[in-house]
């Protein structure tokens, strides 16, 4: 056991398998305290198995109380023994896709108070103490209200925390990442699912897949590909939300992706760590 300590701050289940699933299983196992705090139970999600149609987001949020129960399995495959909702399950309703109607409805993520949600999530980094908090980058990997919000919420948190640190009790949270897809990784990646997309429908060009990160913002390569497994599982877990075939998986738009266990970041705020040979640290906690 260590006594290193991890926040996530993800906007709905199913993200922190997809990009950071790996990253978190590594340092579960490593015996890192891992906190994960989702801000959403993904309400507005698109059901991608017939059989689960039913769980429509229609339906008396039938869709996020299943997806609760999603997480659960995932947080159980990746080792994670904290996950919280900010402000507790239901407190904030998914937003939807950007544009989407939902954007302006009542209560969800989108539309908060973004120093109140910040206020309730700086009491949990001050609870936890985290050297490390991660989030998404200002536009929220792809643009999804829910993600943008997260971000401007992490932040915040980040710098009210540490203003308001219990009286007698050493401040620990140093370093603030953003989770980070190298675009020259994206391009790699869909050349080789150009040939290979397996049941699903081959990516075009890397924006079919993400934005992605200018390589130069990037500052860490996590590879945690002892863990790949416990990725999988965890992605296999959100049944809604992600197809799993073999080493690739699709969201509802069908475009085959690749399950990669080597995961990067781009650090935000505190002390910049000494970066290897490769140009990255290999190390969040560095």
């Amino acid at each position: 056991m260590t006594d290193r300590r991890l926040l996530l701050v993800h906007a709905h289940p199913d993200d922190e398998s997809i990009v950071t699933g790996a990253t978190m299983a590594k340092y579960a196992a490593e015996g890192v305290e891992v906190t994960l705090v989702t801000c959403t139970r993904g309400e507005e999600g698109e059901i991608i198995p017939p059989e689960l149609a039913h769980l429509g987001s229609d339906r008396d949020d039938t869709l996020g109380e299943h997806r609760v129960g999603e997480l659960d399995k995932a947080c159980l495959a990746m080792g994670v023994r904290d996950h919280r909702f900010l402000g507790g399950p239901g407190r904030y309703r998914d937003s939807g896709m950007m544009g989407a109607a939902t954007n302006q409805r009542r209560g969800c993520f989108w539309q908060a108070d973004a120093e109140e949600a910040a206020h309730l999530l700086a009491q949990v980094i001050r609870e936890v103490r985290p050297q490390v908090v991660v989030t998404y980058d200002d536009n929220g990997g792809y643009g999804h209200p829910d993600h943008i919000q997260a971000h401007r919420v992490a932040v915040r948190a980040f710098e009210r925390a540490a203003e308001r640190a219990l009286p007698g009790t050493p401040w620990q949270t140093r370093k603030l990442y953003a989770v980070a897809q190298p675009r020259s990784v994206i391009e790699e990646s869909v050349e080789r699912l150009r040939s290979a997309p397996g049941p699903f429908t081959a990516p075009a060009t890397a924006s079919d897949i993400a934005p992605g990160t200018p390589d130069r913002l990037v500052t860490a390569r996590i590879d945690a590909s002892a863990h790949w497994p416990a990725k999988v599982l965890a992605m296999r877990a959100h049944a809604t939300q992600i197809s799993v075939d073999g080493e690739l998986f699709a969201l509802s738009n069908g475009t085959a992706q690749e399950i990669q266990a080597v995961e990067y970041f781009t650090q935000l705020a505190g002390p910049v760590a000494r970066r290897g040979p490769n140009g990255y640290e290999s190390d969040l906690f560095a």
